[in-house]
């Protein structure tokens, strides 16, 4: 029992009953993630369709399958 009393005994384990993370510090990375998101959705649904950034295919035929997979038409 002694390797499990010392697995919870630790004292550079800081341990604090009832406590999250603050929301100050999640909203950064939440607009973050939501900005790489959107941007990945743009690639994958509208690029190279209706509107372009890109001059060619490259963008189109690179997401090409993952377009249908998700159920977004392109031909």
């Amino acid at each position: 029992m002694a390797s499990t009393t010392a697995l919870f005994d630790d004292s550079f384990i800081p341990v604090r009953g009832g406590t999250g993370i603050p929301v100050a510090d999640i909203a950064p990375w939440a607009v973050f993630g939501t900005l790489i998101a959107m941007i990945f959705l743009y690639f994958v649904s509208t690029e190279q369709g209706a509107y372009a950034l890109f001059d060619g295919m490259y963008v189109h035929e690179y997401v090409h399958d993952g377009r249908h997979l998700l159920g977004f038409p392109c031909h």
